[in-house]
């Protein structure tokens, strides 16, 4: 099993998430592998719920959340969330049919608690998205942003530590994501370079923040300077019309039954 310690969990969403919500929207695209893989779990728990990105509107849900910026951003249509940490759910064994975390494992505190959590809680199923570190060379933003992606690897941990704590039957599918994507992490731009030029995008992806203003915009300034030159085009512009991106976008699906 690949090990790749420390990780680096302590960003303060309380602090910098005041308008995450804004550009991290649940993507349809994405939304459908999250709900086919839910099958037909009836209750489901969205735990680091945020502000419910891919929490499906037909089932009983229960969000968990320990952030209140982020609780306050839930948008009107869902139930809202209860205050918790994945490390210790507030539910008895088997209390739902699937638990699900989005884009979240690498916030936790103690991951392997917070899976294990998980587990104990569902009777059927987890499910959990979140980013192979061992595929983020596949980006081009590897080579304009080297430390933001180095920062990334040390935050997500792999893939086969988590299938490993997780146990039963795991299913790994790499997810495709779309040009027009609306859930604005990094690889959603895949083929919109200028979005990285914008503070507030990526105020939305959170390996940024641990890189001060200075470090910013000497990183976006090499993105910038290519943009201008023509430079990205000859390499990428391809991509400005490609309709979906595979990278490192992963969906565990770990069956417990």
């Amino acid at each position: 099993m690949t090990t790749r310690q420390p990780f680096i969990y302590d960003y303060d969403y309380d602090k910098k998430g005041k308008r995450y919500a804004g550009h991290r929207r649940t993507d349809p695209h994405i939304a459908a592998h999250v709900h086919t893989a839910l099958r037909n779990a009836r209750t489901v728990l969205n735990v680091g719920a945020g502000a419910g990105s891919y929490e499906p509107t037909d089932r009983y849900v229960l969000a968990i959340e320990p952030s209140a910026v982020m609780r306050a951003q839930r948008p009107a249509h869902l139930s809202p969330a209860l205050v918790g940490t994945a490390e210790s759910l507030p539910l008895d064994d088997k209390a739902v049919d699937a638990s699900m975390a989005m884009v979240t494992i690498h916030h936790w505190a103690d991951m392997k608690k917070g899976l294990l959590e998980m587990r104990r809680v569902s009777r059927q199923r987890v499910l959990i998205m979140t980013f192979d570190g061992d595929a983020l060379h596949t980006f081009w933003n590897a080579g304009y942003f080297p430390e933001v992606v180095a920062m990334e690897k040390r935050r997500y941990p792999p893939i086969d530590w988590i299938t490993e704590i997780l146990g039963g039957h795991c299913e790994v599918q790499p997810i495709p994501i779309p040009l027009d994507c609306v859930d604005g992490f990094q690889e959603a731009f895949y083929g919109r370079p200028e979005a990285f030029l914008d503070k507030e995008v990526r105020k939305a992806q959170s390996a940024w923040g641990f890189l001060s203003e200075e470090q910013q915009e000497t990183i976006v300034g090499r993105l910038a300077a290519d943009l201008q030159s023509g430079n990205w085009d000859k390499k990428f512009g391809h991509l400005r019309s490609q309709p979906y991106f595979t990278g490192a976008l992963r969906l565990i699906i770990a069956d417990i039954r």
